[in-house]
């Protein structure tokens, strides 16, 4: 069995068996089981350079997570589950994990009150504003304001928006082109549309996002073509500044008043161009 090729198989699956958890030994054993089949600790040995005596403690390991079957034999046959088995033990271990992880660091998150993320916080690249944009969705409660360009309404952005629908959460959609419009239309029908105060295509702006007038999020795209980058900037809180700021630029349609009569004098100016 070749061991220091990074692009065998052999290598490649004792790699990822070492970072899914199993010792040194445990992996190499099992991807010796695999290959052999049916196979006793001496087999096993010489074929994974694996010390004999070693074999043994590493099919106990391999047996208690249930990838090896043992056959009480003189001398004792070992058998590896198939790929699709291991595959699947994994898998579902990996998401008991992450189950646990999640609720534990809500309870720790509850615990500790954070209500508030004082100050601005900026987050990079378009997985990571996406990731932010899902969980402020995922939190509404009662009112979600959204502008967006259409290459960034992808479809976790669209099924946590249907997903906020489905629990009777307004969704308000805020100058966004046509194409944008239509497509959140499809998960939330009851959504309202209306103009911002500026014309979304003019600027380098990605998305908007307030939810609950107290967590708001503001992208734009920078570079081009394979070169475009997302950058967002977000914060959370009723007092918190840039909460404030775009809140207040909100306030005339939350508030159902004229943009033109917004603080009860003239027009603003250049609105009514």
């Amino acid at each position: 069995m070749t061991l220091d090729n990074p692009t065998d198989p052999h290598q490649m699956a004792i790699t990822q068996l070492r970072h899914l958890g199993l010792s040194t030994y445990a992996a190499r054993t099992f991807v010796a089981l695999t290959a052999l089949g049916t196979a006793t600790a001496k087999d096993v040995s010489e074929v994974s350079d694996v010390p004999r005596t070693r074999v043994y403690d590493a099919v106990d390991e391999l047996h208690e997570r249930g990838l090896v079957d043992v056959q009480q034999a003189h001398p004792k046959q070992f058998w590896a589950v198939s790929a699709e088995s291991a595959g699947r033990t994994f898998r579902n271990d990996l998401q008991h994990r992450a189950d646990q992880l999640t609720a534990a660091l809500s309870a720790i998150r509850e615990a500790d009150g954070r209500g508030e993320q004082r100050g601005v916080w900026t987050a990079n690249g378009r997985a990571s504003v996406t990731d932010r944009v899902v969980e402020f969705i995922d939190d509404a409660e009662s009112e979600i304001v959204c502008m967006s360009v259409e290459e960034l309404l992808d479809d976790p952005v669209l099924d946590a928006i249907a997903d906020a629908a489905d629990r009777g959460v307004s969704i308000e959609i805020a100058g966004s082109p046509p194409a944008v419009e239509d497509r959140i239309l499809g998960v939330a029908p009851d959504a309202s549309v209306f103009d911002s105060l500026w014309l979304w295509s003019d600027t380098p702006a990605g998305r908007l996002l307030m939810v609950d007038g107290s967590r708001t999020l503001a992208s734009v795209l920078t570079g081009e073509g394979d070169d475009v980058t997302e950058t967002a900037i977000w914060g959370v809180g009723e007092s918190n500044s840039l909460v404030t700021v775009l809140k207040a630029l909100f306030t005339w349609r939350l508030d159902g008043v004229d943009p033109d009569r917004a603080d009860g004098g003239d027009p603003a100016p250049g609105l009514d161009e």
